[in-house]
């Protein structure tokens, strides 16, 4: 019984069609969208029906992600620190559960993954916290107004950017699931395996390679479906003449590949390759289960248990590995064999009709209607191919990058650009579990080349071959301004402004221990305090900068461009040796992003805390002058520096601090922050003014008087 069947038999919700952005009336689009939460939501639940031991929850699957905990929270937590960025929400549910789930589901090196940050909490306790914010999402789909078509300024693609968040982890969990003990798991009647399959490598079906005539390809978004912000834009590629493996590789082709000494010839693997084969490792595919010298007692793990080797179904692997087939099987035939790009594969999608909110059947083993599993790689025929679309998805050898037009969605800007660094490699064409945005034509997801997920290949003979951008320009402006701020040329001799502000601290107390500088933007202030600090963190709420700061931190130079005038722009470059900021300075500086308006707890308490341009650019101020003075040490310094630019763009009126009238009387900020700060702290100088310059232009500048206040914690 395939899966979808299945789930009707036991009444667990299907995988409905994505919602179109402009169809309907107001009211329909409202009850589709409640409909699409709903089933999205009942449907990931019932993925962790799979874990049938308590450990499956706490412990970590592999070493570079949380464990299943927090992924079983983290699409909840999502939805409210996302409404709350929104200003859509004005309170929390759990504030201390969305500040530990929030953040750290991907391998990059910021994110937080040391245990002992972490207090997890039960398995019941976040049902409960689940069960409250289906309730309130609920309420505010009900509610929220709303007009066709969708945008992405409307309330209601906050909830589409939920949804579709939970839909990728729907698949990225069951990938989690896979790689747990298998003890700790057990089949559900609700997620089937496919019970089709050749046990004997002599009945699987020969590969073989079919002509493709070449074609210009426009690659971009142009459905009525909500997108992630890479699927924007436009790039054209004329893609000549090629030929494409019939079926995705299967296990039994693969298999020839290891019998050969595939894993152990060093010429078919490049340095990344042979550096992730020898840390693993790795004589097989990870999902193999047994030795590669007894193929007939080899078993292939699934989601929730180890079958018999399914010797026609797709081999699983990641794109190191695929790669390593490609230059094996290109020294064995002559021709130029490789991973297709990701143009290449958008020439043979175009040969499957339609699109998943169009399917009435979906054409393959994707969007759920297939099985909990791979299936067979001649199952399902897509014209003269099979599973262009569907069953696992295919690795390229395209790494992922913005198209002409990109922009970074304000509420998410850590989706896409921290894999737009020639590391992350695309994979195309969707997976069994693959729904929802996931499933369709336009999609755009990229993995590290040593990543895991439900994904194979099929090879091509093309003489394309890709580049591999590893250190492209910046071309963000708020990240590109910011680093010509803190890194860029002095203008009208004003003083860098960082460096001024950590000179003020240093000569106001004699504390060197532990330092904060929160809102650090791209790291400059940060890296002046380890001059004179044992320790600092660097913490800001934008994954964009963080992940800057760290590339400068690691000794890579950051290129960006800025505007000039018009269409002209200035290509700059800038490293810490620039700033003479050395290597062991670096080494005492973390950063860590985070809400300075939903602060972690912190063990050890900082000797100073800096907080730059910061206090009118938060939604709750005072809720964070409140959190930050108990992280504070007695005798300790806070040092707020601020133009005081207060814009309900970022804080509304009934949250500033100054800048208006209070029973008729002028407020300003600084009487508010006597005030606020009198129980705790003492002022131990008058208010100075230190200016600052950022460059918009060639010629246009913003020059800046910010008013710098020092507190010392009694």
């Amino acid at each position: 019984m395939m899966l979808s069947q299945q789930k009707s038999a036991i009444g667990l919700p299907e995988p409905t069609q994505t919602i179109l952005l402009s169809t309907g009336t107001a009211e329909q689009k409202r009850q589709e969208i409640r409909d699409y939460f709903i089933q999205t939501w009942e449907l990931y639940e019932s993925l962790f029906d799979c874990l049938a031991d308590e450990r499956a929850y706490f412990n970590k699957a592999i070493s570079l992600r949380h464990p299943l905990i927090f992924y079983f929270g983290h699409t909840a937590t999502f939805y409210i620190n996302k409404l709350m960025a929104a200003g859509l929400i004005s309170r929390r549910i759990d504030s201390q559960i969305e500040a530990m789930l929030a953040i750290g589901v991907d391998e990059m090196s910021w994110d937080d993954l040391d245990d002992q940050h972490y207090n997890w909490p039960s398995v019941a306790n976040l049902r409960i916290y689940r069960n409250k914010v289906r309730d309130d999402i609920l309420g505010i789909i009900d509610t929220m107004p709303l007009s066709l078509p969708v945008g992405w300024n409307s309330p209601a693609w906050v909830i589409l950017m939920g949804i579709e968040h939970e839909r990728i982890h729907l698949e990225t969990s069951s990938v989690l699931i896979r790689q747990l003990p298998v003890e700790w798991v057990k089949p559900q009647p609700h997620w089937p395996s496919c019970n089709l399959a050749r046990h004997d490598r002599n009945t699987v079906p020969v590969n073989e390679i079919l002509a493709v005539k070449g074609d210009v390809v426009t690659l971009g978004k142009r459905d009525d479906t909500y997108g992630w912000d890479n699927e924007y834009g436009s790039s054209e590629h004329k893609i000549q003449a090629f030929s494409a493996s019939k079926m995705l590789v299967s296990n039994a082709e693969f298999y020839t590949f290891v019998q050969e000494g595939g894993y152990r010839e060093a010429q078919w693997w490049d340095e990344e390759g042979a550096g992730w084969r020898d840390f693993a490792q790795a004589e097989m595919p990870t999902f193999w289960v047994g030795s590669p010298e007894e193929p007939e007692q080899l078993k292939l793990r699934l989601m929730t248990e180890e079958v018999p080797m399914p010797w026609d179904w797709p081999a699983e692997v990641n794109q190191l590995e695929a790669a390593a087939f490609c230059r094996w099987k290109a020294a064995k035939t002559g021709e130029s064999v490789q991973l297709p790009t990701e143009a290449e594969w958008m020439i043979l999608r175009n040969r499957v009709p339609g699109d998943q909110p169009d399917w009435d059947i979906a054409p393959g083993n994707i969007n759920l209607a297939g099985w909990a599993s791979s299936c067979p790689v001649d199952h399902f025929a897509q014209g003269n191919f099979y599973d262009i679309v569907g069953n696992v998805w295919q690795w390229t050898s395209t790494p992922i990058g913005g198209f002409d037009g990109f922009r970074v969605h304000p509420l998410y800007d850590d989706f896409s650009t921290p894999t737009f660094d020639g590391k992350h490699s695309m994979i195309k064409g969707g997976s069994w579990i693959s729904t929802g945005n996931e499933a369709l034509k336009s999609s755009r997801y990229a993995f590290r080349r040593h990543f895991f997920q439900h994904a194979g290949f099929r090879y091509v003979v093309s003489g394309h071959q890709e580049v591999m951008a590893v250190n492209p320009y910046e071309t963000d402006g708020l990240v590109a301004q910011y680093l010509d701020f803190q890194y860029g040329p002095r203008h009208f001799d004003v003083a860098n402004y960082a460096s001024t502000l950590v000179d003020i601290a240093v000569n106001n107390t004699s504390l060197r221990g532990r330092a904060l500088d929160i809102g650090c933007a791209t790291g400059r202030a940060s890296f002046e305090l380890a001059r004179h600090f044992d320790s600092v963190v660097g913490m800001d709420y934008s994954a964009r900068f963080i992940d800057v700061a760290l590339a400068l931190s690691r000794g890579e130079a950051c290129r960006y461009v800025i505007p000039a005038e018009g269409e002209l722009v200035d290509y700059c470059q800038v490293t810490l040796s620039d700033a003479n900021i050395s290597a062991e300075q670096t080494g005492r500086v973390s950063f860590v992003q985070g809400d300075a308006c939903n602060l972690k707890p912190q063990a050890e308490l900082y000797d100073l805390v800096l907080a730059a341009n910061l206090l009118d650019r938060l939604r709750e101020p005072a809720r964070f002058l409140k959190d930050i003075a108990p992280m504070i040490r007695p005798g300790g310094l806070l040092m707020l520096s601020s133009p005081y630019t207060w814009l309900e763009e970022f804080t509304s009126k009934e949250n500033w601090l100054g800048g208006l009238r209070e029973n008729g009387e002028a407020l300003t900020t600084h009487q508010a922050l006597c005030r606020l700060l009198a129980s705790e702290f003492e002022e131990i100088q008058k208010p100075q003014n230190v200016p600052f310059v950022i460059r918009e232009t060639a010629r246009k500048f913003q020059h800046t008087v910010a008013e710098l206040t020092l507190w010392r914690k009694r």
